[in-house]
């Protein structure tokens, strides 16, 4: 398993986040949303595979949180730092007793292999589709709401 380390200082949360944002520009497209998540990681918890990946977290309730964002280098992907992120997640946000983790991402009404393999992932993790809803992203964007219980 890849060792995990939890992201303590905000800059560097933030650096991580924009320097593997920009190696995946098929996912991450929209600058202004880009830019968003370089601005919040740095508040939010985060994980890093050294420099492979990241993922941060935002907790909404005591007991729901969502995957905020998360990226993995291309050259690193299917190599277990997907996992090993999304598994690390999971075992900070249950010694916090959080009951139920959501993940959005676009949804399947939106032909695209690499959301597809997204999807994917996630579902092989455990997550299961919830909801697909254009009102959260636009109509050019279904986003599908993804959950997993934690329990």
């Amino acid at each position: 398993m890849m060792e995990v380390t939890a992201v303590e200082d905000a800059a560097v949360r933030s650096d991580l986040c924009r320097s593997v944002l920009a190696t995946l520009p098929e996912w991450f497209e929209i600058e202004e949303a880009v830019e968003r998540y370089i601005r919040d990681v740095a508040d939010l918890p985060t994980f890093a595979v050294g420099s492979d990946g990241f993922l941060a977290l935002k907790l909404h309730t005591e007991s729901a949180a969502e995957i905020y964002v998360m990226g993995v280098r291309p050259e690193s992907q299917g190599r277990g730092a997907g996992t090993a992120l999304v598994m690390a997640a999971e075992d900070f946000l249950r010694a916090q007793g959080v009951e139920f983790l959501q993940v959005k991402t676009l949804g399947p009404s939106h032909a695209d292999r690499g959301y597809a393999r997204s999807r994917h992932f996630y579902e092989s993790r455990g997550f299961r589709p919830l909801e697909e809803s254009t009102e959260i992203w636009g109509e050019a964007n279904p986003c599908l709401i993804m959950v997993k219980s934690l329990r």
